[in-house]
């Protein structure tokens, strides 16, 4: 075992003479441009990494029901009970939501009770300046998701909730 360790020490320190070996004939121009590329490689790696990665994403809960929301996840995110939460990172096709329907005092005596739902609805289309995700909670157990770059969503005046748009899969299914 210490005999490997030592070959892999020698190995790197004559990898490291090898390098200095062929360094120091180069000229102050070559010195300079090699390192320009190689500091150049390393900033263009990191813009391209941070351009082809989803940014992080803001829940904001919207409640149209006349029950309040005590809590909901999309995708195990938490998403608070009303406002923003931040930051989550949403992906995929089909997105989980669960919530949690709370009683008030009067809900209460009428004899309802909190309940937990759940439900799978597709991703609504995501440009890359899309930083929030609006949930939009509508009665009769409905739920709407919409992405936008600010604080706008298309559910805001909305009483009921419009129809969910058919995947590809259901579309198929349908016919």
């Amino acid at each position: 075992m210490q005999k490997q360790v030592r070959i892999d020490k020698e190995f790197v320190v004559t990898s490291i003479q090898s390098l200095r070996n062929r360094w120091k004939p180069l000229s102050g121009l070559q010195k300079t441009l090699i390192n320009v590329l190689v500091v150049g490689g390393l900033i263009a790696a990191y813009f391209i990494w941070q351009y082809s990665r989803t940014p992080g994403a803001m829940l904001y809960g919207h409640n149209h029901t006349d029950r309040p929301i005590f809590s909901y996840f999309v995708n195990d995110n938490w998403g608070g009970n009303g406002g923003m939460t931040c930051c989550w990172r949403i992906e995929g096709k089909t997105l989980k939501v669960d919530w949690i329907l709370d009683v008030t005092s009067e809900q209460i005596k009428q004899g309802l009770e909190e309940e937990t739902l759940s439900i799978e609805i597709p991703n609504p289309p995501r440009q890359r300046s899309d930083r929030y995700l609006h949930v939009h909670f509508f009665p009769g157990d409905q739920v709407r998701l919409a992405w936008s770059a600010n604080l706008d969503t298309p559910y805001e005046n909305l009483k009921e909730a419009p129809p969910v748009p058919a995947t590809k899969d259901q579309a198929a299914k349908a016919q």
